[in-house]
């Protein structure tokens, strides 16, 4: 059984000391593909090596993360878009892009901006979007709403909403939601939500690695390897087969990503 973690940091230096090892032990619980977002001017460089390093196992998205966004954005994702146009650049998807305002809206403004920029380059590019959302989904509903017809489609990264919330986001076709670690907490009523209100033909894996590791890894350093534990409880909730979620999930990577 083979199974894809569509969203891992693994060029972070998290894993400066042991990467080998962590790919290793992904391959051996059966991942056969990740999927790196950039969040920096810099981070491209480390995403773009990640993959050389792993050819056929990373894949690489070029993005500017909201909480990146600062006063000199234009010139950010100016950089960006040349890398994006160059010839040959491997780059699956516009991402890690969106909106975030949990801790501050000192930059609500060029995050908005920013964030619509890069929504114009994947209905340019036909690159699907990568979306993180935090404290801003109606401003991110109402954003992709005036792209609704042109969107390639994309992921909703992180999704932990209620079925209104799910709702409103797979009114965008061809958009699926990111599940991790949260279906697994104690406290997380995703397990109740989703087979309720989300066919399991819209939902992808993901880690989010090295953050929000799943239970019963909670707390210590996530890595793709722990995709196996969202696999097995998405099974659990949907009353499916382990196989039947890993060959779901991974149909809906090639239907958006064409993977």
């Amino acid at each position: 059984m083979n199974f894809i973690d569509t969203h891992t940091h693994l060029d972070g230096e998290e894993f400066d000391t042991d990467r080998d090892e962590v790919v290793a032990r992904a391959k051996a619980a059966g991942v056969n593909k990740v999927f790196i977002p950039a969040v920096n001017l810099p981070s491209v460089d480390t995403v773009l090596s990640s993959c050389a390093r792993y050819p056929g196992f990373v894949y690489p998205m070029i993005g500017l993360h909201p909480e990146d966004v600062k006063a000199d954005w234009r010139g950010v994702l100016a950089q960006m878009k040349a890398r994006l146009d160059a010839d040959g650049r491997p780059f699956i998807a516009i991402g890690e892009v969106g909106l975030d305002y949990y801790w501050s809206r000192e930059f609500e403004k060029e995050q908005l901006e920013a964030f619509e920029e890069q929504v114009r380059w994947s209905v340019e590019s036909r690159l699907p979007l990568m979306i993180h959302c935090r404290k801003a989904q109606n401003e991110m509903v109402h954003l992709l709403r005036n792209y609704k017809s042109d969107l390639p489609g994309g992921v909703f990264h992180c999704f932990t909403g209620n079925e209104k919330e799910a709702a409103e986001l797979l009114q965008f076709d061809n958009f699926v939601l990111g599940i991790g670690g949260v279906l697994t907490f104690k406290k997380s009523h995703l397990p109740e939500v989703l087979p309720a209100a989300v066919p399991l033909e819209r939902i992808v894996i993901e880690t989010d690695s090295p953050y929000m590791a799943p239970v019963p890894m909670r707390g210590k350093r996530n890595e793709s390897a722990f995709a196996l534990y969202v696999l097995k409880r998405l099974a659990e909730c949907y009353g499916v087969s382990d196989e039947e979620v890993a060959a779901a999930t991974n149909g809906n990577v090639r239907r958006v990503f064409g993977l």
